[in-house]
């Protein structure tokens, strides 16, 4: 089985409750699912939110909806996700963040397809950025998540989900997938208010017209509002991984001391 896992929580210290902001009068995290579920390959769908109660709305809005919803760590994603997936069973899991209500389910289908032919153990459109940013997708075997989840120490590790996996390319099989036009200077992620202000402009652009509307779709309403391109591309992309890499700094630092 391949499970998509979405994990989403409110707290985030950029934008708090961002996953729950209204876009077309619905709330950004169902615009998103909306989106996702028209994947193919995607056999299973789980929104991993936590158990602060900060996140209790996302669990009420995943069952007014009919979606299933796993809780579990706040800050140990890692750990949230393993135990998500675990009792589903699922030979690959694709991973998806609640902040891309703009995401592409012809492109998830394109990785999905593009790992199981190349019998990867991970699989990534953003290890050579080509796509939006907030078109990133990861698919990766059930088997190397739980190794990970037995061996990550690091707080980048843990929070992140994935680096465990694809900083060893000698250890796993790595397949990293790239678009054959390098969009990666678009930024269609929601993290700052001003991106959720472009991705609401695309919305009521083209959504009441075709609810279904394309990543060729975006390219082109912005080929016609330019200005819009530029109005979030000064923000830096994953800005919260390259916190938690200088977390990995001190957390080294004080086991040394530990040892010493």
């Amino acid at each position: 089985m391949i499970l998509a896992i979405l994990q989403a929580r409110a707290s985030s210290s950029r934008f708090p409750g961002k996953v729950l902001k209204p876009i077309l009068g619905v709330p950004m995290l169902i615009r998103q699912i909306e989106r996702v579920q028209r994947a193919k390959l995607i056999e299973k769908l789980v929104v991993a939110t936590s158990d602060d109660v900060s996140d209790d709305p996302i669990e009420r809005l995943c069952r007014e909806n009919g979606i299933t919803c796993f809780k579990g760590k706040l800050d140990d994603v890692l750990e949230r996700f393993y135990q998500a997936a675990k009792p589903r069973h699922p030979g690959h899991i694709v991973r998806l963040t609640g902040d891309c209500p703009l995401a592409d389910p012809y492109l998830i289908d394109q990785a999905i397809d593009f790992h199981m032919q190349g019998n990867y153990d991970y699989t990534s459109n953003t290890l050579e950025p080509t796509y939006p940013d907030g078109l990133d997708v990861e698919v990766f075997r059930f088997s190397c998540l739980e190794q990970a989840w037995q061996e990550a120490q690091l707080p980048s590790q843990r929070e992140h989900v994935t680096p465990f996996l694809y900083r060893q390319p000698g250890r796993f099989k790595i397949g990293s997938y790239k678009n054959n036009v390098d969009l990666s200077h678009l930024r269609w992620t929601v993290d700052e208010p001003l991106d959720l202000k472009l991705v609401t402009k695309v919305y009521e652009a083209l959504y009441p017209s075709n609810p279904n509307f394309a990543t060729s779709d975006i390219l082109a309403f912005l080929d016609e509002n330019p200005e819009l391109k530029v109005i979030n591309t000064h923000f830096l992309r994953n800005e919260g991984f390259q916190k938690s890499l200088m977390e990995d700094t001190l957390f080294i630092y004080n086991l040394s001391k530990k040892g010493s």
